[in-house]
């Protein structure tokens, strides 16, 4: 793990800033959203990849009811 030497206060709602140069660093835009890891001690944010609910694949991926669906399983759905 590398540090950038960045460190932030944990405001009274439990919020911290990302500050903007990390965002563009990481290709992090307003309102995107970020997983959340655990290792250890560490917390580890990851820009969030959507994937699909029925096989994990994330390409070619299609918007079913505010569900990721690929195109290979939608098509396995229609038959």
């Amino acid at each position: 793990m590398k540090s950038t030497g960045i460190v932030r206060k944990i405001d009274e709602l439990g919020r911290i800033v990302l500050p903007k140069e990390l965002r563009r660093t990481l290709g992090l835009n307003d309102r995107e959203s970020v997983e959340i890891y655990v290792d250890q001690d560490a917390i580890i944010l990851k820009k969030f990849k959507s994937t699909c609910v029925l096989c994990g694949d994330n390409e070619d991926l299609l918007d079913f009811k505010g569900k990721s669906i690929c195109q290979k399983c939608m098509n396995e759905l229609r038959k």
